[in-house]
């Protein structure tokens, strides 16, 4: 077996993995996916003939080209108040809690987080987000990550030490909720909007609970949302939404209790859920064409076949 060969096997070995480290930087499965492509480019022309950590070399390579992406959509960013919602992985409540049958899926899953979390990191300043994601999650030692945000290892602690003062800040009281419970309050959540209960939709959410919609969303009666707060402000939006209710089927989105919503036979929403074990407490709405576009919803049943 040749070289490359041998690289291209063992590449593909580490794919998975990649991709998801790709995707906790930048929150999207595409650009997630380029990444890992240009990663196999760069690794294929130098070769690995010296590298004794091929996973680590690998991870590297994503790391690096993932911090020339985020610092260019910082650059990029005109609005500061705007909002672009990380891109969802979504699943069939069917999958066995373990993930499911594809080991490369299944990996993506297993490295993948909640909406509510990519949120949080996107608002963290590149280095700050590599610094904390390749420690914290995946154990890199700073003296490894050092070279990558070009900063002393000691820099480097400090910039992953105010990333987790920052995350700690804004994390959401979701951690532990048992999914029987998540499944409880969405569906009780799509049940009182189906039937256009107020007070039903009111009891269901948290007093102060908020809604992020997707930025580039114009169409339908989620259009120009971006972000609604309150229970009866959410209540009275959710009740705009029951004519499309009906076309709402219960799915896994980043590990948490969701929704497809359907119009016709086509995708026209994904909703994701962060909830306490008594109410919901903050609802995610993608409706970007070209995502919903990428999503694999082969074992989600469309409103004919349920």
């Amino acid at each position: 077996m040749t070289d490359p060969d041998w690289l291209a096997e063992r590449f593909e070995d580490h794919r998975a993995h990649l991709r998801g480290v790709a995707y906790r930087m930048l929150g999207s499965l595409a650009e997630a996916e380029d990444v890992v492509q240009d990663a196999w480019l760069r690794a294929n022309r130098a070769g690995a003939a010296e590298v004794d950590n091929l996973g680590g070399w690998l991870t590297t390579i994503v790391a690096r080209l993932c911090l020339d992406r985020l610092r260019t959509r910082a650059s990029r960013r005109e609005d500061p108040a705007g909002l672009e919602l990380p891109e969802p992985i979504v699943t069939s409540v069917d999958t066995p809690a373990a993930g499911v049958a594809d080991p490369e899926r299944q990996a993506l899953l297993a490295e993948s987080i909640g909406l509510a979390m990519l949120i949080v990191l996107d608002r963290l300043t590149p280095a700050e987000r590599i610094a904390f994601v390749l420690h914290d999650t995946f154990g890199l030692p700073f003296d490894e990550i050092a070279p990558i945000v070009e900063r002393t290892p000691t820099a480097t602690r400090q910039l992953a030490s105010r990333a987790r003062r920052r995350v700690r800040g804004a994390a959401t009281p979701a951690a532990g909720v048992p999914m029987t419970r998540q499944r409880e309050l969405v569906d009780a959540f799509i049940a009182a909007a189906a039937a256009g209960d107020f007070e039903a939709l009111v009891r269901v959410l948290d007093p102060e609970v908020v809604v992020r919609g997707d930025t580039a969303a114009a169409r339908g009666p989620f259009a120009g949302i971006l972000e609604v707060r309150g229970a009866r402000a959410v209540a009275e939006q959710a009740l705009v939404f029951s004519k499309l209710a009906a076309g709402a089927r219960p799915a896994i989105v980043n590990g948490a209790a969701g929704l497809i919503v359907f119009s016709g036979d086509r995708p026209f929403a994904v909703m994701a859920f962060t909830s306490t074990a008594d109410a919901i407490v903050e609802i995610y709405i993608t409706l970007r064409p070209d995502r919903l576009a990428r999503l694999d919803l082969g074992a989600i049943p469309g409103p004919n076949l349920a």
